[in-house]
């Protein structure tokens, strides 16, 4: 039941946050970023119980299917929502919290050779544009806007209101 009820969020979610979707259904069917989502879950399960490889191989199946990367040893939080996925990359020790949404193109990556946490930490309600990229062992506060295009790597406070053209870049 538990799962079942997982699955009806993730499609409500995803009617919330799009104006184009019609019905469960459609969702269900239609939406490689929930796919990908349901995907990371099944993955990430495997991760943890240490079939790393079957987990890798998992996502490489589905990264092939949806166009999203999703590391299996990222966390992902509740009601994640990737809109027109195609070319979303969130690397092995990225963190998401609930209620966050990323559109097509965004980057959550490393900025190097750093070895431990590597990947950013975003924060519960937080949106991400089209083509932004969040990179190194940051965080994102939480409540906070990151536009189209814009380069994150250095934290960004709680209800942060980013546009591109002030890329926050150390």
């Amino acid at each position: 039941m538990f799962f079942l009820r997982r699955i009806f969020e993730d499609l409500d979610n995803a009617l919330a946050h799009d104006p184009a979707g019609r019905n469960r259904l459609e969702v269900a069917l239609a939406y490689p970023g929930v796919h990908a989502v349901w995907g990371h879950r099944i993955s990430h399960f495997l991760w943890n119980r240490h079939l790393k490889l079957v987990a890798r191989i998992h996502s490489n199946f589905i990264r092939s299917a949806t166009g999203v990367e999703i590391h299996p040893g990222a966390k992902i939080g509740r009601r994640f929502f990737i809109d027109h996925g195609m070319g979303v990359v969130i690397g092995a020790t990225a963190v998401i919290g609930d209620d966050v949404m990323i559109y097509h193109d965004v980057t959550l990556g490393a900025r190097g050779g750093d070895v431990g946490k590597r990947h950013p930490t975003i924060h519960n309600d937080v949106v991400i544009g089209a083509g932004a990229r969040v990179l190194g062992n940051v965080t994102v506060g939480e409540g906070s806007r990151i536009s189209a295009n814009a380069v994150i790597s250095k934290d960004l406070p709680a209800r942060s209101l980013l546009s591109s053209a002030e890329n926050f870049v150390i």
